[in-house]
């Protein structure tokens, strides 16, 4: 983030991002964390505060260990996981052109293999962990919502077949959600979702302790900070009697998100098309790491504020119900119906975004990114997540969900890790490929014609002007350039367009990009001081047109309005040799490929 690879967009130089920041945000926040948010906000920290691993220390010391290390688990270190993939799959799919899927976040290493066997494989791997990291978090869904139906008496018990009625009229939503598509269904319900989750965690904030809550925030933050590489590099090799506890909290948690990741990961790499990598990394790690604080600070320390000076107790001798935990501690504060209807409602809309937006990507996955797909397989895949989901909750609970995660976490920790050898090989043949000079033997300007020049300088084009330019200057120096081409044995083409004007000499290749060199017709506003300084060049337009060059691989072009017919050659020539250069070399041929082919719009 902080490196010169930070400027790099996820996608051409040019390009600009497809959703404002607000939905952006929302949308990745409501995919990596959603029902597990809900589930574990209240449960965790008072599940930690009355663990018998911590009994040694105080009250206090206990409050602080627990706040502690449910910030470990839901900061940065679970959003540096969905980030490292996110960013890998974001920059090859749009960087680099190539499919959404995890098979190109191997092209570094494999080259055209992940079009073969090898990519099969890896997104046949990456399907089933998206399948089994999906249907865990859902489970846990399943099984609050059914919990807190049976505290508002809705249902009379949180048994199997309310939890099927409550699947199946859950995932048709979700059905319903990724057939409209990600512009519509997720992003909507995403928007809704985070307005909702701020609302109650404001009125939580000002109905519970407020300046405990506070004040414990600032000091847990710190806390975090100052232990934060001991909790990173811990193992708790030499502590035998919490080992327990780590394996069943800890190592659960790298695996939950190890295998969600691959979903998390091709959401936000689709949405982030036009971010540059120091606002995606700056986005993922640091803004839902914020709020996660923020929301787990707000609600465990409410929940062992209220357990130690109100409840005497009780809200710790439910920590082993952690489905009716959050449910419970509602009944201390005013308005807790409400409140209950309330989280019941944002679980709800957690769960339709998670299926949906998982539905999407698994769809994507096993379509290759397939731009139009049948409904019907939309339909299959909400229809296998949600038997798979009441599977393995009849089978076993959480606990058979928590099983399966583990099974698939550790092969796709390898994924990962080979994930960031390709993205670290591939920045820098990016940083290198646009940042290549043209050759030492580039004469510049000699200054001939001097006058005729500094004419041109003080003189503001019109649009007229500059198709002038373009049908004249440029078109007589791609005619004689076109012809010299042919001569040496190479074939040539030029290509005019309207609207704007423009023109281009082209360079057809069978298997490397096109080399593509073209002038079009550009505008950009004129500053104040020009309209209104004596003593600066006269204009009376707020906008000045100029020829603008652009070339086949989207670097940025530059005015060329004072070029002759010469330096127009010139400059051509300049770039071809420059574009020789490139492809002799064999390092480059990720942004050579026949693959990064298109015309320039």
């Amino acid at each position: 983030m902080f490196s010169k690879y930070g400027d790099i967009k996820l996608g051409d130089n040019d390009s600009k991002p497809q959703y404002s920041f607000f939905s952006w945000v929302s949308m990745l926040f409501a995919a990596g964390m959603g029902i597990g948010l809900m589930y574990f906000s209240v449960a965790e920290p008072m599940q930690h505060y009355s663990d018998p691993v911590f009994d040694g220390n105080t009250l206090i010391n206990r409050a602080k260990n627990a706040q502690l290390y449910t910030f470990f688990h839901w900061g940065i270190h679970a959003w540096a996981i969905y980030g490292m993939v996110g960013l890998s799959l974001a920059y090859f799919a749009h960087r680099y052109r190539l499919p959404l899927s995890l098979r190109s976040g191997f092209y570094p290493l494999l080259k055209d293999k992940i079009s073969g066997r090898w990519g099969n494989a890896i997104d046949v791997f990456a399907l089933c962990s998206t399948f089994f990291g999906i249907t865990t978090t859902l489970g846990f869904g399943v099984v609050q919502i059914a919990s807190g139906l049976e505290t508002l008496h809705i249902i009379p018990e949180s048994s199997f077949t309310y939890q099927v009625i409550i699947v199946v009229v859950l995932v048709s939503l979700s059905i319903f959600s990724a057939v409209s598509g990600v512009d519509k269904g997720v992003r909507i319900l995403s928007n809704i979702n985070v307005a909702g989750v701020i609302l109650l965690l404001l009125a939580v904030l000002a109905l519970g302790p407020t300046v405990y809550l506070i004040g414990s925030f600032t000091e847990g933050l710190g806390n975090y900070f100052n232990n934060f590489f001991n909790l990173t590099f811990g193992t708790h090799v030499y502590e035998e009697e919490t080992l327990p506890w780590f394996y069943n909290w800890t190592i659960l948690y790298w695996a939950w998100w190890i295998s969600w990741s691959p979903y998390v990961g091709l959401f936000i790499a689709k949405i982030s098309k036009g971010r540059t990598i120091r606002e995606f990394i700056a986005a993922v790690l640091i803004l839902p790491t914020l709020f996660n604080f923020i929301w787990m600070s707000v609600f465990g320390n409410s929940a062992m504020w209220i357990d130690f000076n109100i409840a005497d107790g009780a809200l710790s001798k439910l920590a082993t119900d952690p489905d009716a935990l959050m449910f419970r501690f509602f009944e201390y504060l005013p308005l807790s119906t409400v409140f209950n209807f309330v989280v019941i409602l944002i679980i709800v809309i957690f769960f339709v975004t998670s299926a949906d937006s998982g539905i999407f990507v698994m769809n994507g996955i096993a379509t290759k990114n397939a731009k139009i797909s049948p409904k019907w397989q939309i339909v299959c895949w909400g229809v296998l997540l949600a038997t798979l989901a009441l599977l393995l909750l009849n089978a076993g609970g959480l606990q058979a969900l928590q099983s399966m995660t583990l099974i698939t976490a550790l092969p796709f920790s390898i994924i990962v890790l080979l994930f960031i050898v390709s993205l670290v090989k591939a920045l820098a043949i990016d940083r290198s490929y646009y940042e290549k000079d043209f050759s030492a033997s580039t004469v510049p300007w000699s200054g001939e014609s001097w006058k005729a020049r500094l004419k041109q300088i003080v003189s503001f084009k019109d649009s007229k002007t500059v198709d002038t330019f373009i049908q004249t200057t440029a078109k007589t120096a791609f005619d004689e350039l076109q012809a010299e081409f042919q001569a040496n044995g190479i074939e040539a083409r030029i290509n005019t367009y309207d609207d704007p004007m423009r023109i281009e000499i082209e360079i057809h290749h069978d298997v490397v990009n096109n080399f593509i060199y073209g002038i079009k017709n550009s505008a950009r506003e004129v500053s104040d001081y020009l309209l209104t300084e004596d003593n600066l060049p006269d204009i009376r337009e707020e906008e000045n047109h100029y020829p603008k060059s652009y070339f086949g691989d989207a670097r940025e072009g530059y005015d060329v309005q004072l070029f002759t017919k010469n330096e127009l050659i010139s400059d051509v020539i300049k770039h071809y040799e420059r574009f020789i250069e490139i492809i002799a070399e064999q390092r480059n041929d990720m942004f050579i490929s026949i693959n990064a082919n298109r015309r320039m719009k």
